[in-house]
């Protein structure tokens, strides 16, 4: 089945577009992380207003759809480069693309672990997902990139 050249042409801004959202949620998620520490350590009043906002039920409800989001971002950033180009460019972009694929699935992993109070597995979760964040932050910049070229093309 051949995909007409106007599709293939709008195919290449769906998963930049996607993975901006993405960086946005990513941020969003920090910031639920860093209010759900906040109410583990904080007391009285301060802590009652943060356990109103319900942070622990949001990381976890936004980790899953980062999760998931990341690794059909991540297949379908290298089908559309493969039905475009007839093949992968293998660089650092979908290299460290696939990196934090790996990570963020790692990261969701030791959910269950930090449930049963492992403090070894919360700052395994905590600094597996800084480097996301830094990782994300390179990966918008060199995506962008790409696309520069992909527009200078058309």
């Amino acid at each position: 089945m051949d995909i007409p050249e106007s599709i293939k042409t709008w195919l290449n801004f769906v998963h930049p577009v996607l993975m901006w959202l993405l960086l946005a949620l990513t941020l969003y998620a920090l910031y639920s992380g860093i209010q759900v520490r906040r109410t583990r350590s904080a007391e009285g009043e301060t802590k009652k207003e943060l356990v109103k906002g319900k942070f622990r039920i949001k990381h976890y409800q936004i980790g899953s759809i980062l999760l998931a989001t990341m690794v059909f971002g991540t297949i379908g950033g290298m089908a559309v480069t493969y039905i475009n180009n007839g093949k992968l460019f293998v660089g650092p972009h979908l290299l460290v693309g696939l990196g934090m694929t790996g990570l963020i699935a790692t990261s969701a992993a030791l959910a269950p672990l930090m449930q049963n109070g492992r403090d070894w597995a919360r700052y395994t979760h905590i600094t597996l997902n800084v480097t996301l964040v830094g990782l994300f932050g390179w990966q918008a910049v060199t995506g962008m990139e790409i696309i520069l070229r992909i527009i200078s093309k058309l």
